[in-house]
């Protein structure tokens, strides 16, 4: 298809592929597009229309705008609704240019050479395809942003004199997740929870801190190996614990990535390391037929060096003007659904989140919020996230099953996983990180503060051993407090019952509620 071949752009209808409309109203900017061109794309989050009614609906995934929204039935028209409305959607944007070609881009940029959504369609054209068109240089209008930062985060700016846009892109052509501001995100970036987390840890003892980072850093590092079903040896847990308690230190990139990989392994003999050679998918198989059946299928091995590239390049370019949760976001569930691996992507996906959060400064020097910890307590809500986008790609890439019951991808898909939309995953890392901070850190704190009491009131009534007070807190905190009586009959059977009675007494003045209020 051709910019110069007459497309036809819908009119009122009350179902648009397989979604029903709240209303009859007509599509428009990227849903006209997707439609009129035929496009292949996952669709966005939100659809947008305009209706016959003088009032703006927002029901069911759909945003009806008035009458008086309704953009020209052009190339031209819809794409300015969609840029003035709608924000970037690289995926749609991409696959659009490459329907069009660079003409109708050409013609409207020699119409209104000045226009900025001229120019930002022409900005957007160069940087998706790497084509450049047959444009002399911008010489007049002034600076408008690629991103509208009213509508999506956008990283840090360069000035682009050839268009007079400001990149304000946050990755590269090669990866760029965008993430849409909502209600939910504007909540959560105004409460500075890094702010929150150093007044947290402000007053705690040095050592008590200590302490604190040393458990939910094991925490850690443990429940990333539960969220994959997985109960590794204590050494592995400690191992891949040390790494974590690394992040941030060295920048991503395939050596980097491949070495992660060596760590959460451990024993590679039944593994095959490093970047996988053959298609990938997460699902599971036919019982009988021994048929994949996918719930995601992974970016294709042709891909991969170049997404890689392009996590690097996000990682440590313009992403660095992004809110740190957000930029964990994109960057660790970019990476997830491309799965580069034959194992260990979950872990190494997760170890990203704490690489962005300390390269940022986000959480306090030493200390790392057990990510992991809250998401695996709210697991299903984690899957579903997952799913959100897994869902929407798996009808648009064309597969075969290869002999070893393996996947091999037809279709050209690079960009789903280059440009996905993070807006619902940023929701759900923030709402885990404001947990890790809110309860986790100040919980271990108080723990570790009301054990040291309760030690040393221990020590100054009856002289006893550290491992033996650590036993013996062990044995109260299963109990409730009480002496059990294997307790008492065994392994503290020398104790008198006026001293037993009195070391209940201190338990329960250290950990009552009443004591950690």
């Amino acid at each position: 298809m051709t910019g110069a071949l007459k497309v036809q752009f819908s009119g009122l209808m009350t179902v648009f592929q397989e979604n029903w409309l709240p209303e009859k109203a007509a599509p428009a900017g990227y849903t006209a597009l997707i439609d009129a061109y035929g496009l292949a794309v996952p669709l966005p989050r939100r659809l947008f229309a305009t209706g016959e009614r003088h009032r703006i609906l927002d029901q069911d995934g759909w945003r009806i705008l008035t009458p008086r929204h309704k953009p020209k039935a052009s190339l031209q028209g819809h794409l300015t609704f969609a840029l003035k409305y709608e924000g970037l959607d690289l995926v749609v944007l991409k696959r659009l240019f490459l329907a069009t070609g660079p003409e109708p881009i050409v013609d409207w940029v020699r119409n209104t050479p000045t226009g900025s959504y001229a120019r930002r369609v022409w900005f957007l054209y160069e940087w998706l395809t790497g084509e450049k068109l047959d444009l002399p240089d911008a010489a007049d209008g002034r600076y408008v942003q690629a991103i509208d930062p009213s509508l999506q985060f956008a990283g840090q700016e360069r000035n682009e004199s050839r268009y007079r846009v400001k990149n304000n892109m946050p990755g590269t052509p090669d990866f760029c997740p965008l993430v849409f501001r909502t209600p939910v995100l504007e909540q959560f970036t105004s409460l500075d929870l890094a702010k929150k987390a150093r007044g947290v840890v402000a007053d705690v003892p040095r050592d008590i801190l200590a302490r604190t980072a040393a458990f939910l850093l094991l925490k850690d590092s443990r429940s990333s190996y539960a969220i994959e079903g997985e109960a590794a040896p204590q050494d592995r847990v400690q191992r891949w614990g040390r790494a974590i308690g690394e992040a941030g230190q060295r920048s991503i990139d395939l050596d980097e990535l491949q070495r992660l990989q060596r760590i959460v392994i451990g024993d590679a003999r039944f593994v095959s390391m490093g970047i996988r050679g053959e298609g990938g998918f997460v699902g599971e198989h036919d019982r009988v037929t021994q048929m994949p059946l996918p719930d995601h299928i992974s970016a294709r091995p042709d891909d991969l060096y170049d997404l890689i590239q392009g996590m690097s390049e996000f990682d440590q370019g313009q992403a660095q003007g992004l809110d740190p949760v957000i930029a964990a976001a994109a960057l660790a569930f970019g990476f997830v659904y491309i799965h580069p691996f034959d194992d260990g992507n979950g872990r190494v996906h997760r170890y990203l989140i704490h690489h962005v959060l300390a390269k940022h400064g986000f959480n306090p020097s030493g200390v790392v919020f057990p990510v992991s910890a809250a998401i695996l307590e709210r697991i299903d809500d984690y899957r579903k996230v997952l799913e959100s986008y897994s869902s929407c790609l798996l009808p648009l890439i064309k597969w075969k099953p290869t002999e070893e019951h393996n996947v091999r991808v037809l279709n050209d898909t690079g960009d789903f996983y280059r440009f996905f939309d993070a807006t619902l995953h940023a929701e759900f890392l923030y709402e885990c990180v404001q947990k890790t901070i809110d309860e986790d850190l100040p919980q271990e704190t108080n723990f570790l503060r009301r054990y040291d009491d309760f030690r040393h009131e221990v020590e100054t009534f009856i002289d006893m051993p550290e491992r033996t007070i650590d036993l013996l807190f062990r044995f109260l905190q299963q109990a409730d407090g009480a002496f059990s009586k294997r307790a008492r009959e065994k392994e503290f059977s020398a104790l008198t019952d006026e001293e037993a009675a009195h070391i209940e007494s201190l338990y329960e003045r250290a950990f009552s509620d009443k004591a950690a209020g």
